[in-house]
């Protein structure tokens, strides 16, 4: 059962993980690349929004990259080492949906993974948006570590929040599922002390619209890609 779970894990992830890759270049890719133009421009500038070195300075926004870290270059080794990183991200969302199909006892199959799927993208990506939506470079944020625990937090009770409240038979579960659901929104992700942004707002809010259509795209394609596998790889 192992070697069955991790092999349609790693299939399933390096199809989606691959068909993410060339939807990211052609729709956020071009967007991050537009703020760090705007990022690396002097102050009181105007750019264009055009590709620019992805060695960025973020000392007014919190942290700044210093001379011994290795960033990738622009073009072919960017985008290499961009691949890289989405596939092996997608092939833990689907190890990830795996796991949860079976810890929940449920058959395998393409409906079933993408109905899970679909609460995947409301835990990871909705849910955690209405707090802390999807930043371009350039952008003032809250402590790295703050912003992560809260992430962390939200996904863990929204998905036991969904469980609770289209599974579960207790009478309890519903009302439990419902303060699981609003809980982390209460408490409030942490944010800094004032906004601010190199980039312009346009530019943000069609990076945060379409990060959230990538992501929903993403896990879309986890879902059908595990049933797929799952039917036909029997390790």
């Amino acid at each position: 059962m192992l070697k069955r779970v991790l092999l349609v894990g790693l299939l399933a992830g390096l199809a989606a993980g691959l068909a993410m890759a060339v939807l990211q270049h052609f729709t956020t890719v071009p967007l991050i690349m537009a703020a760090e133009a705007y990022e690396a421009a002097p102050a009181g500038v105007a750019t264009e929004p055009a590709p620019a070195a992805t060695g960025h300075d973020h000392g007014a926004m919190g942290h700044e990259h210093g001379g011994s870290a290795w960033m990738p270059a622009d073009g072919l080794e960017r985008t290499l080492s961009t691949t890289v990183a989405t596939v092996v991200s997608v092939m833990g969302f689907a190890l990830v949906l795996i796991a949860v199909l079976l810890l929940a006892g449920e058959e395998i199959t393409p409906t079933r993974a993408l109905a899970y799927a679909a609460a995947g993208f409301a835990s990871t990506g909705l849910a955690t948006a209405l707090g802390l939506a999807p930043e371009l470079p350039g952008s003032a944020a809250a402590d790295l570590v703050d912003r992560q625990l809260w992430w962390g937090a939200t996904v863990l009770a929204t998905a036991l929040a969904l469980y609770l409240l289209i599974r579960a038979k207790p009478f309890w579960a519903k009302p439990v599922g419902v303060l699981l659901l609003v809980a982390p929104h209460v408490v409030g992700a942490p944010h800094p002390d004032g906004y601010a942004s190199v980039a312009p707002a346009e530019l943000a809010a069609h990076f945060a619209s379409a990060s959230l259509a990538v992501h929903a795209v993403m896990w879309a394609l986890v879902g059908a890609s595990v049933g797929f596998f799952w039917q036909r790889v029997r390790a």
